[in-house]
Formats: C-alpha cells, structure tokens, sequence
C-alpha cells in the first residue's frame, strides 16, 4: 500500500512537472513569436485613419503658426498630400527639435518632416527618405552691420544657432568665435540678432531668407553671400520602418510627376526648385 502510494504521488509529480514545462514553452513561444513579429507602422497608419508627422513649428517657411497661431508651410502642405495619398488624415505634433529623434523612436509620431538635414550622425538613429531640398548653413547678420563680410570676421564675435541643428555643427567648426549662443527656436536667435544682443546668426537657407524676406523682418538682416554648407533635406523614420518609407516616397514621387510640389515651391520659396 505504501509502494503504491510511492508509486501514485511519482506518477502525479511527474505529470505536474510536465504541465509547467510546457506551459513555460508555450508561454515561451508565445512571446517569441510577439516580439519576432515587427511593428507595421503604415498598417498601424492605415487602420487609425491618422498620420502623425512630428516637427519643430517655429521653422519658416517649412513649419511655424500664423498670427492666428494655425500651423503653416512647407512642410506641413506636403505632409497633408503625401496623407491624402496614403488615404489618411495628417496629424502634426509640435515638438522641439533637440529631442524630435527621440520622440520618433519613442512612436510620439510616426515620422518626422521638420527640414531636417541629412547627416551620417542622424542615419545611424533612424532611417530617411530620398532628399526632397536641398538646404545649406548660411550666415545671417543685421543689415548695416559692415564689419562681418565673411565667416573668417566673425573671429571675437557672438554667434546664435538652433539648438541641436546643422547650424550649431557648423558654428563650433568655425575658429575664433567668442561664443555660440544656443537657442530653442531660429525665431529667437533672429530677434537677439536684431536687439544686438549677439552679432550674428547660422541657420538653414530656406529659413533664414523666408524669415528676413517677410514683411514684418524686411530690411531688418543681410545674408552673406558665403554659404558654409550644402544639405539635403529628408523625412525621417524609426529603423528599419520600411513600408512606411517607401510609401511616403512612392507619394513624393507623384506628387512631383502631378506638378503639386512645383506649386507648394512657388508658394513657400518663390520659385519652382523641382524644375529641370
């Protein structure tokens, strides 16, 4: 009687032990097959019916808010049509630009479309479209100002940049510069420049002309004719996010064949700079 019980209580181990071990496998693979099974950013798109495109909107002429604060530009026309494309509404999130790559990874949005050059430093976080402008680094100072003619006079001078920008790169290669001041927005930087608190300001090109060439800035700043770099402009996405990519390029692509972004160059820099 003893053995049997011996023999039961083995048996009913034996059989309780296999259960766990299985379910450990089951459970296992469960989760294996979860996280081996990438995330669909243009399916996840598609089934929300919103696109969401993260980006800086202080950034004129390719992102910043009207007088009546509604967001406008450049980028943010394309990102409505390139939505439109892909069957879906744009959704804009305002973010600052020295931590836009984080939120993308972090899936605050989906994308990022904020005039955002492309560096070999920016592709090893994430991932970007072919360019769609070419931009570069000007030097802007206000008008008037005779002693700055070139980047080598601003040698003892005070120069402003964005924050986490190409700009503040090509401020810290320049020698002899007194100081770098660093700002959250472009916008500020211009406003110091003209109140004459620092003596000159890097900044993208198409920034720096629309922003001078407006009514409420005319005749205020000067650019130099020396132009310290030449950047392409892309839209950036999380690794590996291919889908995604390839349908926002696929939407570009038309977009440029159809004569839609020859009119959005017309109407936010002057002239047509997808013409051959």
């Amino acid at each position: 009687m003893i053995k049997l019980k011996k023999v039961l209580v083995l048996a009913l181990s034996t059989i309780m032990i296999s259960a766990v071990f299985a379910g450990c496998g089951n459970s296992g693979n469960s989760s294996s097959n979860k996280n081996s099974k990438s995330s669909n950013t243009l399916e996840s798109v598609k089934k929300s019916g919103v696109l969401k495109i993260g980006l800086e909107d202080s950034f004129p002429p390719m992102e910043f808010r009207d007088k009546q604060n509604q967001l406008k530009g450049f980028d943010v026309d394309l990102g409505t049509e390139i939505g439109k494309k892909l069957g879906v509404k744009t959704q804009f999130v305002s973010t600052d630009f020295n931590g836009i790559i984080l939120a993308l990874k972090s899936g605050k949005f989906d994308a990022i479309m904020s005039g955002m050059s492309i560096t070999d430093e920016r592709k090893k976080q994430i991932d970007f479209s072919e360019p769609y402008v070419m931009s570069g680094q000007i030097i802007v100072i206000k008008n008037g100002n005779a002693a700055i003619n070139k980047s080598a006079d601003l040698k003892g001078k005070t120069v402003g940049v964005e924050l986490g920008t190409t700009g503040e790169k090509s401020a810290e290669k320049l020698s002899g510069i007194k100081e770098i001041k660093k700002y959250d927005k472009a916008t500020e930087a211009l406003q110091d420049l003209f109140t004459g608190r620092i003596d000159a300001v890097i900044i993208d090109e198409p920034v720096g002309r629309y922003y001078i060439s407006s009514q409420n800035e005319k005749g205020k700043y000067k650019v130099l004719n020396e132009k310290l770099t030449s950047e392409p402009m892309g839209i950036g996405f999380k690794k590996g996010d291919k889908e995604l990519e390839t349908s926002f390029q696929k939407a570009i692509n038309d977009l440029k064949k159809d004569g839609t972004l020859s009119k959005l160059s017309i109407k936010w820099f002057g002239s047509d700079i997808y013409k051959k």
